[in-house]
């Protein structure tokens, strides 16, 4: 504090006792004395509140001075009538304690109890007795002299603490509250590690670290990790009665504090809910400590206490600074005005005014988006199946309770080691004498070692091994295995390996992550300037409720928590994101499904796919009819690549057996023998993965297993974009042909005709469905959301405003699935529709559904309209194909471009042209108006206040405003942008390691009512009726956690509707509602030479 100000403080000091002075003499003042270490007793918020709380006429504050408090006794310590005394590093309590006996003062905080408040356990006890949740917990108490000794017994992803097991995540916590190094561990499906929590160092709280074992020495408090999507709740008591709420950033996130522009720490303040505000008063009262921080954790629905701190205040809020010296003068004047004969009444006041939050600018606002992403590349899936009857393999399916549902997923380090020692047993005895009773083959014994040998390490997103139990053996012999002599019971083993995520899928996944931002409107304050910001704001100031869900597969597990690292701006690891940020756990169904077990449907659909792609001749007319009965360009023109189906498989098979071979010749080459590949694999597994790949495509029968086609693509693709390096030959030929047959089959395995495609998709996709439309109806706020408080968010322009994000990370099948379901379950009659139609043709010119494939679904809300009107919500449908392949350039079908919500004039809407033409700034008709006077008079000024990511225009676009009345599209190109927006867009990352840039996502609809959606997904669900069950048990186990009572209650207005419409300034034009201002997700940053094609950012009004 500077000089001035202390003597200031004096002058008012003095001031206040002449003016009493004069009054009445007769009367004493009431002394509150501070007792706390000097950095407590003169820091920021202290004197504040003190200089506010000396405003009481009847108040005066001394300060007792530190070298008082530590060296003189306390019968010379300064008398007063109430005593505000506080522990904190180097305090002696016991002398405070002994002052409070002496004096007896009237204690804000109780002394005693700050005794306990030291001791996590002693704080965890008392919780606990006033019933109070925390999370599930037990101690381990150490002794120093032989640590030893304890209740500890670690295994590889869980503790045991005094018996009681704890599974990973959980947290360590030392005893001594004191004491900030809490560390979090993960498991190793996260990949493993864990993080170290400490008090703030400069910019970091929390560090992470491949250490994955429990500490050895002091004792501490073990924990369940609770999942709070990344925030923590600090709650600040003034009394029983006073909470003030802040969340900030969680630091076991990423570890890095997030800070203003001035260097303090970014927090927002949240409203508590009901019985939040409960848990404050019970804390409040057990601890007896009037001014009383403690932390809250949100998961779940449900709000868990994980740590009281005692006496804190709130840093730089100015109405907390009033409020608090408020209440703690009015305490005081209560408890001690009567006794010392001051009159004094209690002061009648609103505590709180509701004010109404309206939103400014935009008459449409974003409410809801949702997003459904297939994962990022991955390595090339595989899989080798074989039948096991030796009595360890039922051993092991006992042991794990296969016979419950005669299936068994073995997924974790120990049961793979299980496995592993299984093979490498029976392979010694193999050896040893080969007419032995051990049936399994042993080529697919070695097989089965060397992949789990593989990595040198188990890690549990690499591989699994699964068992299905056969009653009387196998029944059909594949081309893998002849038929076996024996019958009986016997266990089919499926080893399955690769599939993870690459390096380039997680850099995919985070730029797309980062590109998404720029679909959210905002971006002011210290975000103003960079686009895409608005949604950092949003989310920072808590008024953005993100979930993302995965289903349970490493790789797309992975890509959610990239994908969430780009969107929000996090560092670091990828582990700790996940276990924070990504709910999963198998969602019954809502993203896996079983792919084992296949409809009926998917079966025949096979069969007859089968048939005709193994006849050795032409396709004929017939052939064109009864593959692609829906005329689909993309199906037709791969037929007319192939010609003849057989005789392209044996060009395929042909060369493979070349690629085969000079992978073997390289082998044999001293010089690249030990070549390292991409993503550590090596020419011997690259050789093993295509020499299956050749045992399997050609069956014993000579015909060929249509089966592996997409197998074949799959690999060919990755080793065209991976493993370029090798310059095989003929590489280019084999993906150019395995993609035509893959263009088929795969998209074919999802149903033939519309009835099929109808089907298949339903059995992959209703619970999904399901959940969307819940997404949809629930836009009205929830309870268990971090809400912003309205009072307090000072510089935020709508703190009533929420926008939902849920995001849906999973694999190709419900992808496929949730696209037919949109394009053939009658969502709009194409004949009618032009703009669906233009949709229809654009997605039936799409080959492939790529990694990074997005399908976004937007709601908005205008609130200028009746809140029953169909009017009133408004739905937009849009698509991205994903990542491009590697020779899209010439093939790849236009779209029109990304166009949200310009609802209005949808009918009079002519053809737009494709995304090329954009940039030449032609009229947009869409958005011609009647009345033309209102356009000409907007201002810029106007442009700026509006709340969208515009304001980026008036700065950076000096073009703009001059052409307002003609063309109200803008395309930005990375290239010639301001330099602040540079780094938004992505690193440019064509040619690092080849990651292939995204497709920007694709407008198929901007004018949906939200009923329309409603009805649809109904008839879509309804239709199925053996898949309700199912899904009604995935749903309720989804929201069992998430205790909210409103879940299928009809719509309600937003509270955030109200006056607005008399709020907005007169000079805006009335159309300005209707764009929310989004702008494109370009996710692959483009090149710099295509300066004026598709890939640009581009801001659409």
């Amino acid at each position: 504090m500077g000089q001035t100000d202390a003597g200031m403080k004096n002058e008012m000091f003095r001031e206040e006792e002449m003016d009493d002075d004069d009054e009445s003499p007769s009367e004493r003042q009431i002394v509150v004395g501070i007792c706390a270490m000097t950095k407590k007793s003169k820091s920021k918020p202290m004197t504040q509140i003190l200089e506010r709380l000396c405003k009481f006429d009847y108040i005066d504050v001394v300060i007792f001075p530190e070298e008082v408090i530590l060296e003189e006794p306390v019968e010379k310590w300064p008398l007063c009538d109430c005593l505000i005394s506080f522990h904190s590093k180097g305090f002696p309590l016991d002398k405070a304690v002994e002052y409070a006996k002496l004096r007896n003062p009237l204690l804000i905080n109780d002394l005693n109890m700050q005794y306990f408040i030291q001791d996590r356990r002693e704080v965890y006890r008392i919780l606990q007795e006033e019933g109070i949740d925390l999370p599930r917990y037990a101690v381990l108490n150490r002794d120093p002299d032989n640590p030893e000794e304890c209740n500890l017994v670690e295994g590889e992803d869980q503790v045991e603490v005094n018996g009681e097991v704890f599974h990973k995540p959980f947290v360590e916590k030392p005893v001594c509250a004191e004491d900030h190094n809490v560390y979090i561990y993960y498991p190793t499906s996260a990949g493993g590690g864990s993080q170290r929590l400490f008090r703030k160092i400069g910019s970091r709280s929390s560090v992470y670290s491949p250490e994955s074992s429990v500490r050895k020495t002091g004792s501490y408090i073990y924990e369940e990790f609770m999942p709070t999507d990344g925030t923590d709740v600090k709650v600040y008591t003034v009394g029983p009665d006073y909470a003030h709420a802040e969340a900030r950033k969680s630091p076991a996130l990423d570890g890095k504090v997030e800070r203003d522009s001035e260097g303090k720490e970014i927090r927002y303040p949240v409203m508590l809910t009901a019985m939040e505000k409960l848990v404050a008063r019970k804390v409040c009262l057990a601890f007896k400590q009037t001014v009383c921080g403690f932390d809250l954790l949100r998961a779940n629905g449900h709000s868990f206490v994980c740590d009281v701190n005692g006496f804190s205040f709130v840093k730089n809020s100015m109405k907390y600074y009033d409020d608090c010296a408020k209440v703690l003068g009015n305490m005081v004047m209560r408890e001690l005005a009567p006794q010392l004969h001051i009159p004094w009444s209690i002061p009648m006041e609103a505590e709180d005014i509701p004010i109404v939050p309206t939103t400014s600018g935009t008459m449409m606002e974003l409410r809801c988006v949702i997003a459904i992403i297939r994962h990022g590349d991955r390595t090339p899936k595989q899989k080798m199946k074989m039948e096991v009857r030796h009595p360890l393999f039922f051993e092991l399916f006992e042991k794990y309770g296969g016979y419950k549902t005669g299936k068994l997923k073995l997924k974790k380090p120990k049961q793979l080691q299980e496995v592993l020692d299984i093979a490498r047993l029976l392979l010694v005895e193999l050896g040893q004498h080969t007419d032995c009773e051990i049936e399994e083959k042993k080529s697919k014994l070695e097989q089965l070692k060397t992949v789990l040998e593989m990595y040198g390490h188990f890690s549990g997103i690499n591989r699994k091994v699964q068992l299905t139990y056969l009653r009387n053996g196998k029944p059909k012999a594949s081309s893998e295995e002849e038929d076996s002599k024996k019958d009986g019971p016997s266990l089919l083993l499926v080893l399955k390996w690769g599939g993870e995520l690459t390096p380039a899928g997680r850099v995919q996944a985070e730029e797309l992550g980062r590109a998404f931002r720029c679909m959210y409107p905002g971006g002011q304050g210290d975000y103003a300037g960079f686009p895409g910001c608005g949604l950092l704001r949003l989310h920072s100031t808590y008024r953005h409720d993100l979930k993302i869900y995965a289903s349970d597969e490493g790789r797309v597990q992975m890509t959610a928590a990239a994908f969430a690292k780009g969107l929000l701006a996090l560092e670091g690891e990828l582990t700790p994101i996940l276990v924070q940020m990504v709910k999963s756990a198998n969602m019954n169904g809502l993203l896996d499904s079983d792919s084992d077990s296949l409809t009926d449907c998917q079966q025949k659909v096979k069969a007859r796919l089968h048939e005709i792609m193994q006849k050795d001749q032409d396709f004929t007319e017939e052939d064109y009819q009864k593959l692609a009965p829906t005329g689909s360009p993309s199906l037709v023109n791969s037929m007319k690549v192939i010609e003849n189906p057989v005789k392209t498989c044996d060009k395929v098979y042909a060369l493979i057996q070349s690629l085969t071979s000079q992978i073997r010749k390289r082998l044999e080459d001293p010089k690249s023998a030990d070549l390292q590949l991409y993503h550590s694999e090596t020419l011997e597994l690259m050789l093993q993965r295509w020499s299956k790949l050749e045992r399997d495509f050609r069956m014993k029968n000579g015909r060929y297993d249509i089966s592996k086609i997409p197998d074949i693509y799959d690999c060919i693709k990755y080793d065209l974009q991976h493993n370029a390096s090798l310059d095989l030959e003929d590489t280019r030929e084999l993906f150019r042909l395995s993609r035509a047959l893959a263009d088929i089959v795969i998209p074919q395995e999802y149903g033939i005709n519309r009835a099929e495609k109808l089907d298949i998709a339903q059995a992959y996709c209703v619970p999904l469905m399901k959940k969307i439309q819940l997404d949809l109806q629930r836009t009205h706020e929830d309870e268990a959301v971090n809400k912003l408080h309205p009072l307090y968010s000072r510089g935020v322009m709508s703190p009533g405003r929420h926008v939902r994000t849920r995001l849906y990370f999973t694999s190709e099948s419900h992808v496929h699935s949730l696209l037919s379901i949109f394009r053939y379950g009658g969502l709009l009659n194409e004949e009618k529709d032009q703009q669906w139609k233009q949709a229809m043709d654009y997605l039936s010119a799409v080959t492939e559904l790529n990694y990074m494939t997005q399908i976004v679904i937007m709601l908005y809300e205008d609130n200028n309209k009746d809140p029953s009107s169909e009017e009133r919500f408004h739905v937009e449908l849009h698509f991205s194909p994903g990542v491009k392949g590697c020779e899209d350039e010439e093939t790849i079908p236009l779209g029109f471009g990304f166009r949200p919500a310009s609802s209005e004039n949808e009918d009079k809407k002519p053809n737009q042209g494709s995304l090329e033409d954009l940039s030449q700034d032609e009229p947009d008709q869409a958005l011609q108006i009647s009345d033309p006077i209102n356009i000409q008079r907007r201002s810029p000024m106007i442009r700026n206040r509006k709340t969208g990511s515009m304001e980026v225009l008036s700065e950076t676009s000096p073009t703009h405003s001059t052409k307002g009345c003609t063309s109200h599209r803008l395309f930005i190109s990375c290239s010639r942008q301001s330099p602040e927006i540079k780094p938004a867009s992505g690193l440019g990352f064509e040619g690092c390691s080849m990651v292939p840039s995204i497709y920007p996502l694709e407008t198929l609809h901007n004018s949906l009512s939200l009923k329309q959606v409603d009805e649809f997904l109904n008839s879509v669900c309804e239709s199925n009726s053996e898949v309700q069950a199912k899904t009604m048990k995935a749903l309720s186990g989804l929201f069992a956690s998430q205790s909210q009572i409103s879940l299928y209650s009809p719509q309600q207005p937003l509270s955030s509707s109200g006056s607005e419409a008399s709020l907005r300034p007169p000079s805006q034009p009335l159309w300005h509602g209707s764009i929310p201002s989004s702008a494109v997700s370009s996710a692959g940053p483009s090149s710099p030479i295509t300066e004026s094609s598709g890939l640009n950012f581009s801001f659409s009004e």
